[in-house]
């Protein structure tokens, strides 16, 4: 009778949750300008760092492994308006790990004189959504929101 080794499994390492943001492209129209001007002051408060830069792309990572590309327009497409309520791009929402987090980006952005939507404030959306909007130069929409555990809670009940 031959005997048969079995193997052991490895560990699985938890890796990310299926479904959760792992990247997002965004093409602007002036990449460097975009990136001095908003991306940079914003990724670098949300604790991003660059990790690839070139003249025609770059990626932004965070410690959680999320990343941002952002790509150069090609000229003939970059004066296309953006226009949020057509197909394609609405908004992107960070999450802020507490409502003080969402007053102090809303304070950074006012001082690099990024353009504020609607400022920190509470919204019906869900219990205790606390969310600051504001646009890239391009017209592109952000959002930085704060949800106490007790609201994501809520959301799976």
């Amino acid at each position: 009778m031959k005997s048969e080794t079995m193997t052991a499994e490895p560990a699985s390492v938890a890796g990310p949750a299926l479904g959760t943001m792992n990247h997002v492209g965004l093409t602007v129209r002036d990449l460097a300008a975009s990136t001095e001007r908003f991306y940079a002051p914003l990724l670098r408060f949300l604790g991003y760092q660059p990790i690839v830069e070139e003249p025609a792309m770059s990626v932004w990572l965070s410690a959680s492994g999320c990343a941002v590309n952002l790509w150069q327009a090609k000229p003939e497409h970059a004066e296309r308006p953006i226009e949020r309520y057509a197909p394609g791009f609405h908004h992107f929402a960070f999450n802020a790990d507490s409502r003080e987090t969402v007053d102090r980006c809303h304070a950074m952005l006012r001082e690099a004189g990024i353009k504020v939507l609607d400022p920190p404030a509470d919204y019906d959306y869900e219990p205790g959504y606390y969310a600051l909007f504001f646009e890239d130069p391009d017209g592109l929409k952000f959002e930085l929101v704060h949800l106490p555990p007790q609201a994501d809670a809520s959301l799976v009940a």
